[in-house]
């Protein structure tokens, strides 16, 4: 089925829709984006995607050129142009065009994109199995360079440590940090399960405030499971009983083996299974109506 993409105000055919080579966006990674998900006619935590979207922008000194309530209008009716109830929005914010300089002063004006679609980041029987993951060479851009906070459109840390994973035949790789801590996996947040307890890298490890991450955080306070968010090396998610990942487009998937190590008895775990369950119950029954 041919898309329907939103770009600056306007509703194009998917051949239709382009932007200029002179976007900084396409020129440096200059900008940011949020990928949403949706599930039975509702988006799922919209408002916390758009706040995370404004936090970036204001981050990098980016100004967006619509309120919040018109991002959400847009975003919602450009499911509906493609007539969804269940799938994936990228929803990007670039600099904006400009000229070859790297000043964004050049850029008179930010551009939206927002793109309606289906996605499957792995496949069924993944989540079935659970997933293989390697320690990948490449560490985590230091939050002093460039603060993991912001969901930048230069992704290319990560497509590099993707990249290691993808020769290694793995499904997922793990990034430390430059302290050789646990910082995230390419596209996910990381937990793990120890004697019944959750464990969790801290943010300032290098790791995305990840959406999932919090909704994941509170079903397991609502499960009345212990959490903790601290430091991890290797050695903890080696020894680990569980060990999990998490993200928009991967929603809650367990990781059975790392670095050829069997996790636990190297099937996804109990508790990893009562999180995904309370997970999917949340994804099908709340959330911003579209078609409401």
């Amino acid at each position: 089925m041919q898309l329907t993409i939103y770009i600056d105000g306007q509703f194009y055919p998917e051949p239709e829709a382009k932007i200029s080579v002179f976007d900084h966006g396409l020129l440096y990674g200059d900008g940011i984006f949020e990928g949403i998900r949706f599930y039975n006619g509702r988006v799922f935590q919209l408002t916390q995607h758009l706040e995370r979207l404004w936090d970036s922008a204001r981050a990098i000194m980016l100004t967006i050129p619509m309120t919040m309530e018109e991002l959400e209008a847009a975003t919602l009716e450009t499911i509906r142009k493609n007539n969804l109830r269940d799938g994936y929005i990228r929803l990007l914010v670039t600099r904006g065009k400009g000229n070859l300089g790297l000043s964004p002063d050049r850029c008179p004006k930010a551009s939206v994109i927002i793109i309606a679609a289906t996605i499957q980041l792995y496949p069924p029987e993944a989540y079935e199995r659970g997933m293989t993951v390697v320690t990948c060479a490449t560490r985590r851009v230091a939050p002093g360079a460039l603060s993991p906070a912001v969901k930048s459109l230069n992704y290319l840390n990560n497509i590099m440590a993707k990249i290691e994973a993808n020769l290694s035949k793995a499904d997922e790789g793990l990034m430390l940090n430059e302290e050789g801590y646990v910082a995230e996996c390419t596209g996910d947040n990381v937990f793990i399960v120890k004697r019944g307890e959750i464990f969790t890298p801290p943010v300032y490890a290098g790791s995305l405030r990840g959406i999932t991450w919090q909704a994941v955080l509170d079903i397991a306070a609502e499960l009345g499971l212990k959490i903790n968010v601290t430091q991890l090396t290797r050695y903890d998610l080696y020894t680990a009983d569980e060990f999990f990942l998490t993200g928009t487009a991967a929603e809650v998937i367990a990781a059975v083996k790392l670095d050829n190590r069997p996790i636990g008895d190297g099937k996804p775990g109990p508790i990893t299974n009562r999180i995904i369950a309370r997970f999917r119950e949340l994804t099908q029954s709340t959330g911003t109506p579209i078609y409401a």
